[in-house]
């Protein structure tokens, strides 16, 4: 959530109560849920009403020679024979493939073109339930990677796990793939069956699994309280409800007799960049950073800072926070367990993130298309990049492939030890 995909900038900012938050920290495209760059794990914001184009729209830009574009459009038109007599591209088909590709010459995997089939897709994504197999996917190291499966998906259920390599779809190699490519492939009716060849770390040969596709409808949170006194927050996504969501899992923390916290992001591709300041601001004091943006060379940084509720240091003075964090926790999650981190104002425990640490801005370019373009890359408080290299656990707890087929929670086994000493 590399872009299931969404993420954060200059955009008007509203506050949360109005829900029209315009930046995404999911990774790529959720393949049957919210993707990663859209669940994805992403962050990528709409910026319809703030678009700002510099020089004329329908002018050619000044010092670009398009004569080989224009010389290749009328080669092709003049010569090209099609497979067969029927067999034809429609005009407005082949101007939108050449958007693609130059979007695609910039090998930047969360910087792309949405064609109208692919951005209806995004919308459904944002919107938040569509039929699929429940999983949000990225790229790294041109290789299609499961960011996490969604908690209770299709996906989950037949065994696909966080940092699964994709090398294949029905049999069809995924090389070359951009995320929407692996959507509109693995994505279709539900109740039909798609096979998804992995390969995964530590094994010798790749496996085949079957995903039978089903409508799919994120989840958000859960709490609850221990039977010995810890209170644990499971957070899915950072999506238009969670804010409200995280408010009343905070209120009744605050209310319980809890003297720790266990705030779980594991598997969590991201969602709106402006959720995870919010929920950042119920840990630091008003002011502080909570992530800023790198916009390139020369220009400021741009920093989102907490609204300053810290409501653990008002009412649970001396809580003990402890953030769990997987190789599925991307995005948002990485921007909200950085600030904490950096802050000192919880220990994060598990295996390092996912690593998507990149801006995505959605730009109309007619009514039918968007251009998803990378404008920024996070940076955590004390400037540290999220990008590639994830955030690393303050205590690192290894997960053997024994565990998960006994269902053995390793990662929380440790947090309570942390959360029992004096």
């Amino acid at each position: 959530m590399p872009s299931m995909n969404r993420d954060t900038s200059h955009p008007t900012h509203r506050p949360p109560s109005q829900k029209r938050w315009t930046r995404f920290v999911l990774v790529p495209l959720l393949v049957g849920a919210f993707v990663g760059g859209v669940v994805v794990g992403g962050i990528t914001r709409t910026a319809f009403g703030t678009l700002t184009i510099i020089g004329s729209w329908n002018e050619p830009p000044a010092g670009v020679d398009f004569s080989v574009l224009f010389k290749a459009w009328h080669l092709l038109d003049s010569y090209y024979v099609p497979a067969t007599p029927t067999s034809t591209t429609p005009v407005q088909d082949r101007v939108y493939g050449s958007v693609m590709g130059l979007a695609a010459s910039y090998n930047d995997p969360y910087t792309t073109f949405l064609p109208p089939t692919e951005n209806k897709i995004f919308t459904e994504d944002i919107q938040g339930e569509f039929g699929g197999v429940g999983i949000e996917i990225g790229i790294r190291d041109d290789i299609l990677v499961v960011v996490s499966p969604l908690k209770g998906s299709p996906a989950e259920k037949a065994g696909i796990q966080a940092g699964d390599k994709i090398i294949a779809v029905d049999g069809e190699p995924t090389q070359g793939w951009s995320i929407e490519d692996a959507v509109l492939r693995i994505r279709g009716e539900i109740g039909t069956p798609v096979v998804l060849t992995i390969f995964r770390e530590g094994e010798k040969a790749p496996r085949d699994i079957e995903v039978v596709r089903a409508k799919i409808a994120i989840p958000t949170l859960d709490y609850t309280l221990r039977d010995d006194g810890v209170f644990v927050i499971s957070l899915y996504n950072f999506g238009g409800t969670s804010v409200e969501l995280f408010r009343e899992a905070m209120r009744a923390f605050v209310e319980s007799p809890a003297r720790a916290l266990i705030l779980d992001l594991r598997g969590n591709p991201g969602g709106f960049m402006e959720a995870a300041v919010e929920m950042a601001s119920y840990f630091l004091p008003v002011g502080d950073i909570v992530v800023s943006e790198y916009r390139g060379e020369g220009k400021p940084l741009v920093h989102h800072r907490s609204r300053g509720y810290n409501i653990l240091q008002r009412a649970k003075g001396g809580a003990k926070i402890f953030v769990l964090i997987n190789r599925g926790s991307a995005s948002a999650s990485e921007i909200l367990a950085g600030a904490l981190q950096d802050h000192k104002k919880a220990v994060i425990i598990g295996e390092t993130s996912f690593g998507k640490g990149s801006v995505q801005e959605l730009f109309p370019v007619d009514p039918h298309t968007n251009l998803k373009i990378t404008i920024a890359h996070w940076l955590t408080p004390s400037g540290k990049t999220i990008s590639n290299k994830g955030i690393t656990p303050d205590i690192v707890v290894e997960i053997s492939p024994e565990d998960i087929a006994q269902g053995r929670d390793r990662v929380l086994e440790r947090t309570l030890e942390e959360a029992r000493k004096p």
